[in-house]
């Protein structure tokens, strides 16, 4: 698989631009972002890459800042070598993530080994690092836990180190699939289930605890999926999505549905939140 490097450069003051447009070309299919110091790198495969949608993307933001990319095909073969070079080790909380060329460190009470694919999810974007930092906090011993849009399966992982009974996790991407089962693999993990495919692929059962880092639009349409299989008083970690005023519309939907904010962890603009289930 090829994918398209596009280059942005953005003028502008403020920060949070660049994390609104990042937000967005999430929604049309981009999966790999890299900041840079005069804007950020985004990535998609070439075969999703839509000029109308991204035109469209574009056409939101004219008028609020200035910005202008460049556009470079990365072939297959050099994809690897550019996810090694810009991929570094790093620590939330008691948690070290590592890829395999890395120095392991049993200091650390968890570690977890991410081998750099395309698949999003290495921890370093401020969604996985929040949900991470959440889940540390979180008692999962013996819980059953489902992990949506698990892209490397890293909180899946993580979900396992922390004691959790089993693990199911689902990506409707097959590379990210594939790179589940291959972390899954490289951590010698037993517990977790990896499943390709959407919403009609979740289990027929409850889980007590549901993890989901993907994008507002995705997390409104399948709450009420989530709602019908947490067990009651189950713990549902949702992320992928700014503050405001994405955080206001998800917990409105999620209060409709018995769902109760219980709190949140904010980085930049970007929001990991905690909700449960009303028994």
């Amino acid at each position: 698989m090829n994918y398209k490097e596009f280059i942005f450069t953005i003028i502008s003051e403020e920060d949070y631009h660049r994390d609104l447009l990042i937000h967005a070309l999430g929604n049309i299919g981009f999966d790999t972002f890299e900041e840079t110091d005069s804007g950020f790198k985004a990535y998609i495969p070439s075969d999703l890459a839509n000029q109308k949608q991204l035109d469209e993307v574009l056409l939101s933001f004219e008028g609020d800042f200035n910005f202008s990319y460049l556009v470079n095909l990365i072939p297959q073969k050099n994809w690897n070598t550019l996810w090694e070079s810009n991929f570094k080790p790093l620590t939330i909380g008691s948690c070290y993530v590592r890829a395999t060329f890395h120095t392991p460190h049993p200091e650390f009470p968890y570690e977890i080994i991410i081998d750099p694919k395309m698949a999003f999810g290495t921890g370093h974007h401020e969604t996985t690092a929040m949900m991470m930092e959440l889940m540390l906090e979180e008692d999962f011993k013996d819980k059953q836990v489902l992990d949506m849009g698990c892209g490397t399966g890293i909180l899946a992982i993580l979900a396992s180190r922390l004691g959790a009974k089993q693990v199911v996790a689902i990506d409707n991407d097959p590379v990210c699939f594939d790179s589940t089962l291959e972390n899954v693999q490289l951590n010698k993990i037993d517990n977790i289930t990896a499943v390709c495919g959407s919403r009609e692929v979740i289990p027929k059962e409850k889980f007590n605890i549901i993890l989901a880092n993907i994008n507002r639009n995705i997390l409104l349409d399948q709450l009420p999926q989530y709602k019908e299989n947490l067990a009651p008083g189950g713990i549902l970690f949702l992320s992928g999505f700014f503050d405001s005023p994405d955080l206001e519309i998800i917990d409105k939907k999620a209060e409709e549905l018995q769902l109760k904010f219980v709190t949140k962890s904010k980085q930049k603009e970007w929001v990991a939140a905690k909700f449960k289930l009303l028994a």
